[in-house]
């Protein structure tokens, strides 16, 4: 019965952060297969771990393992470099977006194809940053946490935290620059 009580207990702080963990893994593993492999093994991870948490932040807490997990997926498999085309940068809850934007609304389809355009360029500049500026960018702007949980996660002090954030949206507004020069 405590068993039952423990899973319950699990599913209902840790399920509702599964997208969020899956969009860390995602952009750190920058393929959607390993994605899903890296969050399945830091949820069994999670729960095997669950009887330690004493917290209240169960996101911080999951994505933190999900940060670790993928960190190790890496480092085992450091010579591995997935070519990720645009259609798979798009996750399952983006691709219904895409599909609705696409339906008549009272945008035309210029305004449409360039919203596309620059939902395009901006992944491809968030795939250019090094790999903790765009952790950092993609815990607060994408997954909307506070810097403090961010200093959680990735275990760093608050003022690197900032630092990286500020360094990473200069970053991404040169390429930005750089995109829009090209094309």
């Amino acid at each position: 019965m405590a068993e039952q009580a423990h899973a319950q207990r699990f599913e209902e702080l840790a399920l509702p952060h599964l997208d969020a963990a899956y969009n860390l893994a995602r952009w750190l593993t920058r393929n959607d297969h390993d994605a899903h492999d890296v969050v399945q093994e830091a949820y069994l991870r999670a729960f095997k771990f669950f009887g330690g948490f004493h917290g209240d932040n169960a996101r911080s807490w999951l994505l933190a393992i999900v940060r670790n997990t993928c960190y190790t997926w890496l480092q085992q498999n450091r010579g591995f470099q997935a070519n990720v085309s645009l259609d798979e940068l798009l996750d399952a809850g983006e691709a219904d977006a895409v599909l609705a934007a696409a339906e008549p609304s009272e945008e035309g389809p210029e305004k449409l194809m360039r919203r596309e355009d620059d939902k395009a360029m901006l992944n491809r500049a968030l795939e250019r940053l090094p790999e903790e500026f765009r952790e950092a960018i993609v815990l607060k702007e994408l997954e909307d946490l506070s810097y403090r949980e961010i200093a959680a996660v990735t275990g760093v002090p608050l003022g690197t935290v900032m630092s990286r954030l500020s360094r990473a949206r200069k970053l991404l507004s040169k390429h930005l620059q750089e995109f829009v020069q090209e094309s």
